[in-house]
């Protein structure tokens, strides 16, 4: 099935690129080969000269009414956003006018509504922007901490792709001194030539790695550093969420059991976005929906970039480690609870402090904060931020790991970047699977 997207790319479209109205501004965008017809048609001559804002009087083409004295700016392609002759109406922004004169646009012959994500998917065939440029636009324009801007910034701004580009360009040479292997067998070729190949995929595929390694840091960015907490049934966790979060975001009981399902609070922290669950308490139990509660807590461990381990600092028995909690060690902190209560020091160097009364709830913070801003050095430039970049890239890795074997063909070998260079044009968009392409531009807005 064609894309939507293709069936009518000949067409002028038009749409709401700011705010819906009432607000003081409201800017109409047009863009293709009728944009600047559309501008002659509401306006009087001359046409205002390219990239400089103009005032003019706005008039219905069919009864001379005028609608609005609005600001225009016109784009000659292919030096705009889209790459067509573009238009931006600045008008005042209330609901009447924006409406009639949309509608008065819309009565204009080849012009239509804009469909979600089409100006962007117009720039991206017109090669202004390549898919992780387009992607970290749909992320920046759905920031929300100082750390996704950043990191939305540098995909919208190429860094992803000019990396990816450099491991192609690479894969691409190997690729040409390979086949000049296979295709001059008999001529009399340097001996190091598959040396120089196999140099260049080495440390490619040694890069691909590390950006695999680096992948749960910009998860963490783009979609938030996820802290799970975690342990037995009644020793605080659900008051910590509380003390965290600032409010009861959770229901607190003395009765063991009270959390049954996740409880998830969403905070930024110093511009860090942070996902905080509470979880059911870990226990063997005979009832079957807190069974089910215990999976899932189970579950948002093994999800979680950090795990917190609350223990009751005022129970005698809580000392061990529970040995089947399952909890991942590299990624687990232990929070000795109701320090208050406690006739003992918790361990020397731990972290402990009462929920119950905000003891310790700064230093556990600022813990959570130094987690999520180690991860962001790495996420706010990490070329893998999405699940498709971790699929496409590990295939990548997985292709060229045929030539660390001995006593490969080089036919073989060429069969292999053939499939690395393939995986990086689907994280690039220059292979268009145009289902995939569809999904990803709704994700925009209808004036983006």
């Amino acid at each position: 099935m064609p894309s939507e997207f293709l069936s009518a790319s000949s067409d002028t479209i038009v749409a709401l690129a700011s705010g819906n109205p009432p607000a003081g501004v409201a800017v109409l965008r047009l863009s293709g080969g009728a944009a600047f017809a559309v501008l002659q048609v509401l306006t009087r001559p001359p046409l205002p000269e390219p990239r400089r804002m103009a005032m003019r009087a706005l008039h219905d083409p069919d009864t001379g009414e005028l609608l609005d004295r609005a600001l225009a700016v016109r784009f000659v392609a292919p030096n705009s956003f889209t790459g067509e002759d573009t238009v931006e109406l600045h008008l005042h922004g209330g609901p009447a006018i924006v409406a009639d004169t949309l509608a008065a646009i819309l009565r204009q012959p080849h012009c239509r509504q804009a469909r979600e994500g089409e100006f962007t998917r117009r720039a991206f065939d017109h090669g202004k922007l390549d898919l992780t440029a387009v992607e970290g636009l749909s992320d920046l324009v759905r920031a929300r901490t100082a750390a996704q801007r950043r990191q939305a910034l540098s995909a919208a701004g190429g860094e992803a792709h000019r990396t990816l580009l450099d491991w192609r360009d690479r894969l691409l040479r190997a690729r040409a001194l390979t086949e000049t292997l296979i295709d001059f067998v008999d001529e009399d070729i340097p001996d190091d030539l598959i040396g120089d190949a196999r140099s260049s995929v080495a440390a490619v595929a040694q890069a691909m790695r590390a950006a695999l390694a680096d992948a749960d840091a910009g998860f963490a960015v783009r979609d938030g550093l996820r802290v799970a907490i975690v342990g037995a049934p009644n020793v605080g966790k659900s008051t910590l969420l509380n003390a965290l979060a600032g409010r009861e975001a959770a229901i607190v009981s003395s009765v063991a059991g009270t959390t049954r399902d996740v409880v998830e609070i969403t905070l930024d922290l110093a511009g860090h976005l942070v996902i905080i669950a509470d979880t059911a308490g870990l226990r063997e139990t005979a009832d079957t929906i807190e069974a089910e509660g215990v999976r899932r807590a189970k579950a948002a461990m093994q999800r979680a970039d950090l795990c917190i381990e609350v223990r009751d600092l005022s129970d005698p028995t809580a000392m061990a480690r529970m040995a089947d909690d399952g909890l991942p060690a590299d990624r687990t902190v232990v929070f000795w609870n109701k320090a208050d209560l406690a006739e003992r020091d918790a361990p020397a160097g731990a972290l402990a402090g009462a929920a119950a009364t905000g003891c310790g709830i700064d230093a556990l913070r600022q813990l959570i904060l130094d987690t999520a801003r180690a991860l962001a050095s790495r996420g706010e430039h990490a070329v893998i931020q999405r699940t498709r970049h971790q699929t496409a890239l590990a295939a990548a890795v997985d292709a060229l790991a045929l030539w660390e074997e001995a006593g490969v063909s080089e036919e073989i070998l060429a069969s292999a970047l053939d499939h690395a260079i393939r995986a990086l044009d689907q994280v690039v968009g220059a292979s268009h699977v145009e289902h995939m392409l569809d999904i990803i531009f709704r994700e925009f807005c209808i004036g983006k």
